[in-house]
């Protein structure tokens, strides 16, 4: 029996793509508060707190990155991906970047939704709006770098042999935060209502 090398693998990647759709309209809605709060017209702190910031802790960090991290990276490197000075590096230390970003945002939203009086309303919103941007900045460009060159690699160089166990991790891991996707699905929704009211 000869083996057809043409026959088309199991995408590893489709899902981790998907995810970054929904990822890009929480950052577009990030931006966009972040500029009516730079113009004085936002005070709906609670956005932050209880809308972007659990989004990407929970959703974009734990659901998502835990993915890549725990399941497709760690693959490349079974798959003769160097572990050190290779773009699971440059991966790794951009989630790394976010999650300070995302460490400064909520110190400041805490601090306008209080109205700590130790830092100024401008100044609680300046850094807000630095960490913001620069969280924005770095995941459109990290996503765009996944999305064209670190997926369709994957694609290319794993082996049929690991798919299903990768597919069989993916969903073992979206078993244990069952609805996760779902309930942000409806948050970015809400906030995007909100938007164009």
């Amino acid at each position: 029996m000869q083996l057809n090398h043409n026959a088309p693998k199991t995408n590893v990647t489709a899902v981790m793509v998907e995810e970054h759709q929904l990822i890009l309209r929480m950052i577009a809605l990030l931006e966009k508060n972040v500029v009516l709060a730079e113009a004085g017209r936002f005070s709906d702190w609670s956005f932050f707190l209880d809308g972007a910031l659990p989004f990407i802790k929970d959703f974009a960090d734990l659901f998502h990155h835990a993915k890549e991290e725990d399941v497709l990276f760690k693959a490349l490197v079974a798959n003769g991906m160097p572990e050190q000075n290779s773009p699971v590096t440059a991966m790794l230390m951009e989630h790394d970047q976010g999650r300070s970003f995302v460490r400064g945002m909520g110190l400041a939203a805490r601090q306008l939704l209080t109205s700590d009086q130790a830092v100024t309303t401008t100044e609680a919103i300046a850094a807000l709006a630095e960490n913001a941007r620069g969280y924005v900045e770095l995941l459109r460009d990290h996503i765009d770098k996944e999305d064209t060159i670190l997926y369709p690699l994957a694609e290319r160089v794993l082996p049929e042999a690991v798919r299903s166990d990768m597919i069989a991790a993916y969903s073992a891991a979206e078993a244990k935060t069952s609805g996760l996707q779902e309930k942000y699905c409806r948050l970015v929704e809400v906030y995007e209502g909100k938007l164009d009211a």
